[in-house]
């Protein structure tokens, strides 16, 4: 059996699949704004066996397509991590980081922090040299947070699954080497260390009049 991982956030739980997870999670993907830059909302049986695909895969691997906990708030907020994308794309093969969260949880940096605690398991315990993300031309939610994560456009590419002509078929390809994230954790050290200096230089300050 592999080691499985389960990052964690300050506020998030990458985790295992539960059979509790299914109900959620059918009424996240039968959710019209959800599945905006998806070609159709999930039945509750095709939502039943894409949960049961990425809580086999997981087990299987050790990682993949993590439920997302958020701690002491909601016990299933949707899905974010790394997976092997099964259709021939034209930069296969790859991993991808992505993401899909219950619309009542956006906007408050959940996909961002999850993302980047999936981007860490992937460097850092699984050794990848590159992760890529791609989505739809007209998603500019989840390209926004490409940038956030520090992932660079790449190029446009029509998208084998969907045919042609559809309006979801254009896609963009970000990317994000080792080498990049590495030196984006380096310098958030660097900020850190000198906001902690920052502040203990304002804290030595002297109060009381000019």
């Amino acid at each position: 059996m592999p080691n499985i991982l389960e990052p964690e956030t300050p506020r998030l739980r990458l985790r295992r699949w539960k059979p509790e997870d299914k109900t959620p999670f059918a009424r996240m993907n039968a959710d019209p704004q959800v599945m905006e830059f998806f070609p159709a909302p999930l039945s509750r049986a095709e939502s039943d066996a894409m949960a049961d695909r990425c809580a086999a895969l997981v087990e299987q691997r050790g990682w993949g397509f993590w439920a997302v906990e958020c701690k002491g708030i909601c016990p299933f907020i949707g899905f974010v991590g790394l997976h092997v994308p099964q259709t021939q794309l034209p930069f296969s093969p790859c991993v991808e980081v992505g993401w899909r969260l219950a619309a009542g949880h956006w906007k408050r940096g959940y996909a961002t922090e999850a993302a980047r605690a999936a981007l860490e398991a992937g460097f850092v315990r699984l050794g990848l040299k590159e992760i890529v993300a791609f989505t739809a031309v007209s998603n500019t939610r989840s390209q926004a947070v490409m940038h956030r994560l520090g992932m660079t456009r790449d190029s446009f590419f029509e998208h084998p699954a969907l045919p042609r002509g559809h309006a979801l078929r254009r896609h963009v390809l970000y990317r994000l080497t080792l080498g990049a994230w590495e030196s984006l954790q380096n310098a958030a050290g660097i900020s850190k260390i000198r906001k902690r200096r920052c502040a203990g230089y304002a804290l030595s300050l002297p109060s009381g009049g000019s």
